[in-house]
């Protein structure tokens, strides 16, 4: 299959003006494929005498295409590429029928049978290149056109599309036209869902899940559709264009890769969202970020949509920070940007510090191959942290005019980088141009450092940078409290640009000075001698949760970059998690303490001491939270208690009561992660991991069932769930990614090592086969990520220097093998 280039979109979209799709899907043909019948109406352009180009489709059987009713050799088609030779200039029609493969790794028109009720779901992943697994395109972004939709669906099921949807008759449904949009934001989604459906300033929202997952959904309906109208309602104030689309539905759907998409008028959800079992508040946020996120995108890549995807950015970063802004501005979750600053900020330091590393804004991406590898942490979290200190440097006023100057001009059509910051522009007299040439065109994590002069009452502050990006920040002064030596207090704040012009008068010399406090700017900060002293006795005692968020960030870098021991981390854990009160900043801590520190940075002989710390903190959290006032921190404490439990006594006695004394009851969520730690830790078998399959027969049981059977340290059930991930083609994408995770384990390095040599063949073929959604959990998953050794680092480099993985796959080698470069040299530091 050919991956479209730059180059030939350009030249394509020179050629033609795409205006409309008639498309005609029958899912009532079998299991494995359904019938795509699409009519293309395009015109090649009059100031070219004759025109070739082609039309993409990735079909199980091309029956018949016809151009202007003279037929084309379905045996032209070349890959992906039907050839249209000899167009002249006008107007032209192109018909395609073709039978089409359902998906059961998340990309074009997936398909999954619910084992809970043995119902069937379909819905439409076309985003990227996978248009072509679904009808006949010309495929990229800057060919828009008009959408009219008819599918035919088996008796019982309701179809959604980006439209308002009617029942014809006889299974066949009809969507209303859609405006002008792009070949990736086609949505079909169709099945028996269950649906809770109102209206909201006249426009029809809907929520939808499958039927199995029902009073779920019907449990949080009303704070999912609040969080979508007080969002819809936000948008409203802030953006002068008015939604664009004639509904809002969102569907909830199974096997999904991403955590969502912005599918215009269908947004579609990974239906883990849809929570069967308790969950923190937190997770209740991230949820309603989401919804938030991708409502942006109805604006930010619907309407106005990137040219080519080298401008990703203009999509992802402005929905991700928008997402976490509108989120805090207009619903009840007012403390988002701390779960940015723990969570997603660390996403994207860390990728920004890989070999991949790329510019926010790229100045080229030659292919769509290259394209996909840059929904990552820099496109993402990186891209909303350099508008957040956009809008700190030029004003929120400014930033809102400019974003709705940029709507006004391109609404409906394709724009750039250049066209964003001329609109931008528009707004202000402030240099835009040279802010994005600093921070959208360069790569790396700009270091912040202090260093305090002068004698104690007028001491100063001068901020040295390693790096080349301005920032504008806010520096926090905090003093020792006089009654209370564990808490401080803030004096004041100083607003600080970087490069100084001088240094900065502080006056008296505080016990805390902390650089980017309030998180405005995307940089690493350090701290001088007496502060990081004061953090080591009083973090806890900051008064602000994201203050506390820019101190962990900081210890959590300081140990990657081998400037803090592990050790020293889990110590700060240890003295100041008992006393926190932000759920994300517990949430973030454990999990890098547990994921990284102890899985991956401390030896094999540190590692029990490691869990040990964690265990013990865990257990303080557990008896913190007994009166019932904290049942999102004790949720947490339990979560990771099992995570790190080296004994499997106090765990299996939870799970033989069904509870842990004093709560919570353990749900399906609590008993299978218990029955996985169980199992690495040789304390359950075959017999009880099938007893709890059948008392837990849903999908997310089956997963639960597959990590668990993967867990076990026996060889032959590791060869069974190798068998299962690299020699057959059968599992779903969720089921692979499940198997994965249960596969490799720290306590069991020994059992697997022969795998480890084994991994990059069988990824490599694994990738070839099956494509990019299964790579990328193979690269994610699969990964023999606990195997901390030079060995293992010699075969991965090796694998890509004399391998052939698919551009998916090589970049998270590249990544993981830098990760496991960096473990390293950590281990160094924590065995000094």
């Amino acid at each position: 299959m050919s991956v479209l280039t730059r180059d030939e979109a350009q030249t394509r979209a020179q050629l033609l003006d795409v205006h409309r799709y008639t498309i005609e899907l029958d899912l009532t043909t079998g299991d494995e494929t359904f019938t795509s019948h699409t009519v293309i109406r395009f015109s090649a352009r009059t100031d070219h005498e004759v025109t070739d180009t082609f039309v993409e489709l990735k079909p199980a059987e091309l029956r018949s295409a016809t151009l202007d009713g003279h037929p084309l050799d379905p045996g032209s088609l070349d890959g992906n590429r039907l050839p249209l030779k000899n167009l002249a200039p006008g107007d032209h029609e192109l018909r395609v029928d073709a039978r089409m493969r359902y998906s059961r790794t998340g990309e074009g028109m997936h398909r999954f049978t619910d084992p809970a009720d043995g119902e069937t779901y379909v819905y439409t992943q076309l985003f990227m290149d996978d248009v072509q697994r679904v009808f006949a395109a010309f495929d990229q972004p800057d060919l828009k056109a008009v959408f009219d939709l008819t599918v035919k669906a088996p008796e019982g099921w309701t179809v959604l599309a980006n439209g308002i949807t009617e029942h014809t008759g006889d299974g066949v449904w009809k969507a209303a036209t859609t405006p002008l949009i792009s070949t990736y934001l086609v949505a079909v989604a169709a099945g028996p869902w269950h649906s809770v459906r109102t209206e909201h300033h006249g426009l029809p929202f809907g929520i939808h899940c499958r039927r199995s997952l029902a009073p779920h959904l019907d449990a949080d309906a009303d704070e999912l559709l609040d969080v979508t109208r007080q969002c819809f309602d936000r948008y409203h104030e802030k953006f002068t264009e008015p939604y664009p689309f004639d509904s809002y539905d969102q569907a909830f759907v199974p096997e999904f890769n991403a955590g969502a998409m912005e599918n215009p008028g269908l947004v579609t959800f990974r239906d883990e969202f849809v929570f069967r079992s308790a969950v923190t508040d937190t997770e209740r946020q991230t949820r309603a970020m989401v919804i938030a996120h991708e409502m942006a995108h109805m604006w930010f890549g619907d309407l106005v949509t990137l040219r080519w995807w080298d401008d990703i950015w203009l999509n992802e970063s402005f929905a991700e920070y928008m997402g976490y802004q509108t989120t805090a501005e207009a619903t009840r979750f007012t403390d988002t940007w701390t779960d940015f600053g723990v969570v997603r900020k660390a996403w994207g330091y860390d990728a920004d510090q890989r070999p991949s590393t790329h510019p926010v804004a790229p100045d080229a991406v030659p292919d769509t191959a290259s394209a996909l590898l840059n929904f990552d942490g820099i496109s993402y979290a990186k891209g909303a942290s350099a508008l957040r200190q956009l809008v700190a440097w030029l004003g929120e006023k400014d930033f809102l005019a400019g974003i709705n100057i940029h709507f006004e001009r391109h609404r409906f059509a394709n724009a750039t980088l250049a066209d964003f910051i001329d609109s931008l522009a528009a707004a202000t007299d402030r240099d835009v141009h040279a802010w994005a040439e600093a921070w959208l065109r360069t790569t790396g994590v700009d270091t912040l450092t202090p260093t305090v002069g002068g004698t104690n009452g007028s001491r100063t502050l001068t901020v040295e940078r390693a790096g080349s990006r301005p920032h504008r920040i806010s520096v926090g002064l905090y003093d020792q409290d006089l009654t209370d030596e564990g808490r401080l207090t803030l004096r004041e704040r100083i607003e600080v640009d970087v490069p100084q012009t001088a240094p900065q008068p502080l006056g008296k010399k505080p016990a805390l000075l902390l650089l980017n406090d309030g998180d405005l700017t995307y940089a690493k900060i350090r701290f001088d001698a007496d502060s990081a002293a004061t953090v080591r006795t009083a973090l806890s005692g900051l008064p602000d949760p994201l203050t506390r968020a820019v101190v962990w960030n900081a210890l959590r870098d300081a140990v990657r970059d081998g400037e803090l021991p592990p050790a020293a981390y889990l110590e700060a854990a240890r003295a100041h998690l008992p006393h926190e009160t932000d759920l994300a900043l517990v949430q973030g801590v454990l999990g890098f303490a547990c994921g990284q520190i102890a899985d991956r940075y401390v030896t094999p002989e540190q590692r029990p001491a490691a869990l040990a710390t964690l265990s013990s903190l865990c257990r303080d959290l557990i008896r913190r939270t007994e009166d019932g006032d904290h049942p999102g921190l004790r949720l947490i404490a339990v979560r990771h208690f099992v995570d790190v439990a080296a004994h499997p006594e106090t765990i299996a006695a939870w799970l033989a009561d069904g509870t842990v004394p004093g709560g919570p009851e353990l749900d399906a969520d609590l008993r299978w992660r218990v029955l996985a730690r169980l199992a690495v830790l040789g304390a359950t078998d075959e017999a009880a991991i099938a007893a709890e399959l059948d008392r837990d027969p849903s999908a997310t049981g089956r997963e639960g069932a597959a990590r668990c059977r993967a867990a076990l340290p026996d060889p032959a059930a590791k060869a069974a769930a190798w068998d299962a991930m690299f020699a057959g083609d059968d599992l779903s994408n969720y089921l692979f990614t499940a198997t994965a995770q249960g596969f490799w384990q720290p306590e069991q390095a020994e059992l697997v090592r022969p795998y480890v040599a084994r991994f990059y063949a069988d990824a490599v073929a694994v990738a070839e086969r099956r494509g990019p959604a299964i790579a990328d959990a193979a690269g994610r998953w699969a990964f023999p990520v606990h195997a901390v050794d030079e060995e293992a680092l010699r075969l991965g480099k090796a694998c890509l220097t004399d391998g052939e993985p698919i551009p998916a796959l090589r970049r998270k080698l590249v990544d993981q093998l830098d990760d496991l470069e960096r473990a390293l040299r950590v281990r160094t530091v924590s065995a000094g």
